[in-house]
């Protein structure tokens, strides 16, 4: 199996087990093209579940200066947000991962 396949699909399926920081040692470390451009969209998908954090946090911050006093649904709703953007990236990652693999 050619190595720059397995790279390329590690980058995907790093999602797993080393987040960001497998695509960007990827990105840096080979002088692939095609390996780079695996990287930069297996760490721009890592990055996508990402996206509500900053409404998390601002609810967060809200609830802790008082708040209304009610049941925080900004938190909540942004929290199962993230939870579900990241079990699709997971699924997506792992079909490319895959088709990667399969490539002839």
């Amino acid at each position: 199996m050619d190595t720059k396949r397995i790279l390329s699909a590690l980058c995907y399926f790093s999602i797993m087990f080393a987040g960001i920081l497998f695509p960007l040692v990827a990105y840096f470390a080979s002088e692939d093209e095609d390996v780079k451009v695996h990287a930069k969209k297996a760490l721009l998908s890592h990055l996508i579940p990402l996206i509500p954090l900053p409404l998390i946090l601002i609810a967060v911050f809200i609830d802790m200066s008082g708040g209304s006093g009610d049941f925080p649904v900004l938190m909540f709703s942004s929290a199962i947000l993230m939870v579900i953007l990241s079990f699709i990236v997971l699924i997506w990652n792992l079909v490319k991962g895959i088709k990667v693999l399969n490539i002839k």
